[in-house]
């Protein structure tokens, strides 16, 4: 069941991109390691960055393809998804990128429109 159009996408980008910057400070991530703020901040300043440039309904610049972002999306799931290991996150580090990474991957892959519901990785 495909349910998440380019409109709810466009919707929800702007305070996930805030939640990534300010979620590290009010949950007190860093215990593990000291890249797990920065690595959440940093992705919450493209992700912003990113909405401001995709041609979507909230894009200001729309220059970047509604279908790359996607790309990025999932990229970036992927990456929350395997940096608690290849960081040595640990305890709530590494829960908050889990649960991040899979809440994105599942956004990336409920998409309804066209091309965009399959997953954009691994097309040719």
């Amino acid at each position: 069941m495909k349910f998440v159009t380019r409109k709810i996408h466009a919707f929800l980008d702007y305070p996930v991109a805030v939640a990534l910057m300010a979620l590290p400070f009010l949950l007190g991530l860093g215990d593990s390691s000291p890249l797990a703020v920065p690595l959440s901040v940093g992705t919450g300043i493209a992700a912003f960055l990113l909405t401001l440039l995709t041609d979507h309904e909230l894009g200001v610049f729309r220059v970047i393809p509604y279908k790359g972002h996607l790309a990025v999306d999932a990229l970036v799931g992927i990456v929350f998804v395997i940096a608690p290991f290849l960081l040595a996150f640990e305890g709530l580090d590494a829960f908050y990128y889990w649960i991040n990474g899979a809440a994105v991957l599942t956004v990336v892959s409920l998409h309804t429109e066209g091309s965009a519901q399959r997953s954009p990785i691994g097309r040719a």
